[in-house]
């Protein structure tokens, strides 16, 4: 039998990480001791190992359990793990496509400031600010 605090090391994890996975149903809540200490199991390891490569790709934990309950009911879930990685890989693409904008819109508004500057026009504020075009709405 293993404490919360062995299968922390073992896995490198903290407590309450793997506190936090019970709680939510990723992993089977463990035995307790009569004083209430939780006792584990080997079987929990590769389930944690598990969750924890999961969330280094990215996946939520929500996402995570909806994996581990079709796994537990004897479905393999690749197909869901792929149709998870697609969306993740999409909603990566629009960040990387809002972030060249915003890059873009940067560059456009040094630009202008600069020319600005060497023209002498005051603004109101900041004619850096007042010139800059702005980005579309969601970007």
């Amino acid at each position: 039998m293993l404490t919360v605090g062995r299968v922390a090391k073992r896995t490198g994890l903290s407590p309450k990480a793997v506190r936090l996975y019970e709680a939510n149903g990723l992993i089977d809540p463990p035995e307790r001791t009569a004083s209430g200490y939780r006792t584990y199991t080997d079987k929990v390891l590769p389930e944690l190992h598990f969750i924890r490569r999961a969330q280094a790709l990215g996946l939520s934990l929500k996402e995570i359990r909806r994996i581990l309950d079709l796994q537990r009911h004897g479905q393999q879930p690749c197909d869901l793990v792929i149709d998870l990685l697609d969306d993740h890989l999409a909603q990566v693409d629009q960040r990387i496509a809002d972030l060249q904008a915003l890059k873009k819109t940067l560059q456009d508004a040094r630009h202008a400031a600069d020319q600005a500057a060497g023209r002498g026009e005051p603004g109101v504020i900041c004619p850096i600010i007042e010139s800059a075009s702005l980005a579309p709405e969601g970007t």
